[in-house]
């Protein structure tokens, strides 16, 4: 299966898994509540995926890379205890407890979660000498004498033997006590991510005209040369940085991060291209409404590859503004819930104090997210935002008299608000001036239709047209479901007439 469809399934498993009888008992019983074993190339995204079904269910996440542990630091050190045995006293090996599972006892004292998942990755990585306890854990949930509490999903991921040579092969008792999820790679998928956390467009237009580039792994002379959605990634978050900074990124910046020569060529080329392009046909000017025609015949003119390119472009700038309104409308979201509190207890404490106790729970909010391996970035920053923005308003309050604060209060939230509708209207602006653009450079054409179901699969986009409207989407939309049910009409029609033609030979 895809990530996606294992995501999914893993999610939910935890649910099953932490659902409860009447008597609030755990409908499976820990013994019978197998660890989940994510086999799959590297690089795909199954750390990512963790973190994000973590952040979704609400519960805590410790993740481990289990390669970076000895036996020692995983199971943890012998002592001598004494026990009397049948009036006798033994000398007992006892164990401290592991630092894995110290790990999730420690989050659950910080966070007051009691549920969660332990993501061991590279499990099929171990040392030898710690291989063993690494199976009994699997079995048996246990490291040493002390075991993992229960409400605690064990996920372990590892690499298939093609891809590592150091990988070990779990035996039939093993995994028979497994969960095994079997992962592959797949373009369209990542894609989907991709758009939802701003990959930068060249990366995304790049992989939809080479889509086989997006993962290889190939053995040469020189040994293992690979691209993978990992290294895309990483490569992406560098661009957007280097672009910020002013700096080029090089052929030998981008063989960096993809480790295949030839793809890393052909990519250091087309980024080359892409920005070319960007200049070439003025993307800021197609936004404004100020393209000049001239820009309308070349792009008519230019290879089909360029076209995709140059919608790339368009669509990469309409995504971040789509994206910028997204996150505004999350934070006046946020501060309209900070408002309505606020509103609720100036009657009993002072408008500064209330304020700042807002604040605090803001501030202990996101630092219980952060350790327990909730919080991505999305949400740090908007709890970020949310919290500057409160303290805003604690300054614009300051020197106003507590019976006007509720009224200062509103006058500042509303320009939260009016932020909002301007970002919307300019996006809005920019969405309507694309479409122009396209429709006068290719009329009703396949390029159009490209554009329409990249705005309707792109993350930002979608909501962006769901929330604020789009004519020119709506119209192309409504345009593009008539042709396929008239296509549909028509393969039916013919199959009919198909099946009449043949009874009358028969």
């Amino acid at each position: 299966m895809n990530i996606k469809q294992a995501k999914q399934e893993i999610t939910n498993t935890l649910k099953a898994y932490l659902a409860r009888d009447s008597l609030g008992n755990y409908l499976i019983p820990a013994v019978r509540q197998r660890p989940i074993l994510l086999m799959g190339p590297p690089g795909i995204g199954k750390t990512q995926i963790m973190e994000q079904i973590a952040a979704e269910t609400g519960v805590g996440l410790v993740a481990y890379t289990i390669t970076h542990h000895t036996r020692q630091s995983a199971v943890g050190l012998p002592f001598i205890e004494k026990r009397t045995y049948g009036g006798e006293e033994f000398s007992v090996t006892e164990y401290t407890m592991s630092e894995i599972l110290a790990s999730v006892y420690q989050l659950m004292e910080r966070t007051g979660l009691r549920e969660g998942i332990l993501f061991l990755d590279e499990i099929n990585c171990v040392s030898e000498t710690l291989a063993p306890m690494m199976l009994q854990f699997l079995q048996c949930k246990t490291f040493g004498n002390q075991r993992l509490p229960e409400g605690w999903l064990i996920a372990a991921a590892g690499n298939p033997p093609e891809y590592n040579k150091s990988v070990r092969d779990f035996d039939v008792v093993t995994l028979d006590r497994v969960k095994r999820i079997d992962v592959a790679e797949d373009y369209a998928v990542w894609k989907e991510y991709a758009r939802g956390k701003g990959v930068h467009g060249a990366v995304v237009s790049y992989l939809d005209i080479k889509k086989d580039h997006f993962y290889r792994v190939e053995t040469t002379a020189d040994g293992l040369e690979f691209a993978t959605a990992r290294g895309w990634e990483d490569l992406s978050e560098l661009i957007c940085a280097y672009e910020q900074l002013g700096l080029r990124v090089s052929r030998e910046v981008v063989g960096q991060y993809i480790q295949l020569p030839r793809i890393a060529k052909d990519f250091a080329n087309y980024l080359e291209l892409y920005y070319k392009y960007q200049r070439t046909y003025h993307v800021e000017d197609i936004l404004r409404g100020t393209w000049l025609p001239i820009t309308v015949s070349e792009l008519r003119a230019a290879p089909f590859d360029e076209k995709l390119s140059v919608m790339g472009l368009v669509l990469s700038r309409l995504s971040e503004e789509a994206r910028n309104t997204r996150h505004q409308d999350a934070l006046t979201t946020a501060l309209h819930a900070a408002l309505t509190e606020f509103r609720e207890r100036i009657g009993e404490e002072a408008p500064q104090a209330v304020l700042a106790q807002l604040i605090r729970q803001r501030q202990e909010a996101l630092k219980r997210a952060k350790e327990a391996g909730q919080l991505d970035r999305e949400r740090r920053d908007l709890g970020q935002r949310e919290i500057l923005a409160l303290e805003d308003c604690r300054r614009q309050l300051a020197d106003v008299p507590p019976a006007e604060a509720m009224d200062a209060a509103r006058v500042w939230f509303r320009r939260e608000v009016d932020r909002r509708t301007a970002l919307g209207e300019e996006t809005g602006a920019m969405f309507a001036s694309a479409f122009r653009f396209l429709e006068e450079t290719f009329g009703d054409s396949q390029e159009l239709v490209i554009f329409v179901t990249e705005i309707t699969a792109g993350y930002d986009t979608s909501w962006f047209v769901e929330n604020f409207g789009c004519d020119a989407y709506f119209r192309h939309n409504r345009e593009l479901l008539f042709d396929d049910t008239r296509h549909r009409i028509r393969e039916e029609i013919a199959a009919a007439r198909a099946a009449e033609q043949e009874e009358e030979h028969d």
